[in-house]
């Protein structure tokens, strides 16, 4: 099993500096201690896998399907929807990113039918667990174990995970984002560790279904995925940037203020999430536009909120997905419930240092593209009706 030694020694020694940090020797004790069993347990099971499940040397990932799409644009609304589909795709539940393994998650299933036998006292105490633990948080983002989740987390024992830059500001020091611009080497053997997991979650579901994936992280891996897996169909989802960008800034906030860092603390992780946002709208379209035959599709947040059914079928039209009548006759069920879609996390640019001119400045033609109102411009407006009053 893979393992990022590079991004590991980054972190540690990032951590090792953080004197004041009262947080530290826990952080240190998970590095030190708890990374490396990890580690070696993880790389037990991948080995096992191929010795005790001779099918998955076999197994290929075929034409997988990828959304992607800046932060808080509606990718995990069209993930999910998609999801509904159950007898096309196989993706990653959210319990299931931890265990990397087709062994471990054979073993857990099985437990879960021990448990189910025995009246599922087990599963009780884990379902009221996770209503405390991600109940609250609902309204920001609708986080279950039993849910379809971002998949590249299921490289967390790899150490290629974002969640260490959420537990410590640190995204100065390690870049997950910027993966086609990686020395080929690294580039590739992240990738070949990722489809790895890919084909195990695939078997698991029985190895004959499309892979769906969800990362607004793979903004900055299309050209990776597509080099990759050749095959590779891409849904981008696209949102006014005045509002995906600050809630995705405060959400990253939220994180680290409720781990006790201070704004200055994660000051520079912040400036650097910053032109990440820009990229996340940059990147996937320059790649595209470079691969022509890949099948994709670019997806306006405001058809998917407003229209939820028809932009799904306009999605299985582009990416050429089968469409069934089952899954038409569901995707009609959750309409009217999906067009009220919406969340209460929504926070105002002017929270940060980033300036609305500088947003339409950066990304001036997708504004023109999609039409999306202009607030520098109106204030500047506003401004000059003030001065001649």
């Amino acid at each position: 099993m893979y393992f990022d030694l590079q991004y590991y020694g980054r972190v540690l020694r990032h951590v090792w500096s953080l004197k004041d940090w009262s947080g530290r020797p826990r952080m240190l004790l998970r590095l030190l201690v708890l990374v490396p069993l990890a580690t070696l347990f993880h790389s037990l099971c991948f080995l096992l896998d191929y010795l005790l499940f001779p099918r998955l040397w076999r197994q290929q990932v075929e034409r997988p399907v990828f959304i992607v799409g800046h932060a808080r644009s509606g990718t995990t609304l069209a993930h999910r929807l998609l999801a509904g589909d159950g007898d096309t795709f196989s993706y990653f539940l959210y319990w299931e990113l931890f265990f990397p393994s087709l062994l471990q998650k054979k073993l857990i299933r099985a437990l879960g039918r021990v448990d189910a036998w025995l009246g599922g006292p087990c599963l009780r105490r884990l379902k009221a667990w996770d209503e405390r633990t991600f109940g609250k948080y609902r309204h920001i983002h609708d986080m279950s174990l039993w849910n379809a989740e971002e998949d590249q987390f299921v490289m967390r024992a790899a150490f290629v995970t974002q969640q260490w830059a959420l537990d410590v500001p640190l995204m100065h020091r390690i870049d997950q984002f910027h993966v086609d611009q990686m020395p080929a080497r690294k580039r590739r053997r992240w990738l070949h560790h990722y489809r790895e997991c890919v084909k195990r979650q695939l078997l698991l579901n029985g190895g004959n279904r499309i892979h769906l994936s969800k990362n607004p992280v793979m903004c900055g891996w299309v050209g990776a995925l597509i080099e990759a897996f050749p095959d590779a169909r891409i849904a981008v989802l696209v949102r006014n940037p005045h509002q995906c960008i600050p809630s995705t800034l405060k959400l990253l906030e939220v994180s680290w203020r409720g781990k006790g860092w201070t704004p200055e603390q994660y000051a520079d992780s912040l400036r650097v999430m910053t032109e990440i946002s820009f990229d996340s709208f940059r990147n996937p379209r320059a790649v595209l536009a470079a691969h022509p035959d890949t099948p994709h599709l670019f997806v306006d947040y405001r058809e998917l909120t407003s229209r939820p059914r028809a932009t799904v079928q306009a999605i299985y039209r582009a990416l050429e997905l089968p469409y069934s009548d089952s899954f038409d006759a569901w995707l009609l069920a959750q309409e009217d419930r999906e067009r009220a879609h919406s969340t209460r996390f929504e926070y105002s640019i002017d929270d940060y240092e980033l300036s609305p001119s500088r947003i339409e400045s950066e990304l001036g033609e997708e504004f023109e593209r999609y039409g999306w109102p202009r607030h520098a411009m109106k204030e500047q407006a506003e401004q000059q009706q003030g001065a001649t009053a």
